[in-house]
């Protein structure tokens, strides 16, 4: 398998595996926070052990492992979010959260894939560009939940209206599916957030920066990166005129 294909297959199998377990704690009555933190070592110990497995050497950053620094002289790191947007998968029957697994080289994401593992979806760099224009007469911005202005200006500058909801990789999903226009994150992400939403974001044809309008560099000493703006083409420029004001 390649690099994009290995991604997506990570992504995949985690995503199933979450599924179950959160199955079969709920049936069993553990409460939502126990089910949060079930959810973020399994899918981490999985994505560690079949990493180990199908790409052997390679350096990995998770959000729940601890970073020796490693990686920094590494010729490739696999960046992952092995439970994004771990608040969500401990509510019964959300299926706002995901599996973000990215490769990267040389500062910039190589392969990556985002699984919505309710939904049964994966997103990879291995699909077709974006073609299809919007059909809304309003476009919709996302953001998170708890981050709504530099979200309202942007609808504001094109004519949009602004919805809200879980994780960076459920978000950054709706724009690449075609079900909402700009995804914006206004404050800085840690790169697991971002590396491979971002990367399957672009690699749809999405116009992908951070809020500041520059294009995203991973595998950072200090993984964080200036906000995120995942945009349709057409409403770029506006968007990120609305947030340099």
């Amino acid at each position: 398998m390649d690099d994009h294909e290995v991604a997506g297959l990570l992504a995949r199998e985690t995503g199933k595996l979450l599924v179950k377990t959160r199955e079969d704690a709920e049936a069993a009555g553990h409460s939502s926070r126990k089910i949060q933190a079930l959810g973020d070592r399994v899918a981490h110990e999985f994505l560690l052990e079949r990493l180990d497995a199908l790409r052997p050497g390679d350096a990995v950053l998770s959000e729940e492992g601890a970073d020796d620094g490693l990686r920094l002289g590494a010729e490739r790191t696999w960046i992952i979010d092995p439970l994004d947007g771990t608040h969500d998968y401990g509510l019964p029957g959300s299926s706002e959260w995901a599996v973000h697994v990215a490769l990267v080289i040389d500062g910039s994401a190589a392969a990556a894939a985002v699984s919505l593992p309710v939904d049964n979806q994966v997103f990879g760099t291995f699909q077709s560009p974006l073609g299809r224009p919007s059909l809304r007469q309003q476009p919709v911005v996302i953001t998170s939940r708890s981050q709504w202005g530099e979200a309202e200006e942007v609808a504001r500058a094109i004519g949009g209206v602004v919805r809200a909801c879980g994780s960076a990789g459920y978000k950054a999903m709706a724009v690449v599916s075609g079900l909402v226009d700009v995804y914006v994150h206004p404050s800085g992400l840690y790169e697991w957030d971002a590396c491979a939403p971002a990367a399957v974001a672009q690699a749809a044809g999405l116009s992908v920066s951070g809020v500041d309008g520059l294009p995203l560099r991973f595998n950072k000493a200090r993984p964080v990166v200036a906000g995120l703006l995942i945009s349709r083409p057409e409403f770029t420029e506006k968007a990120r005129q609305a947030l340099t004001w």
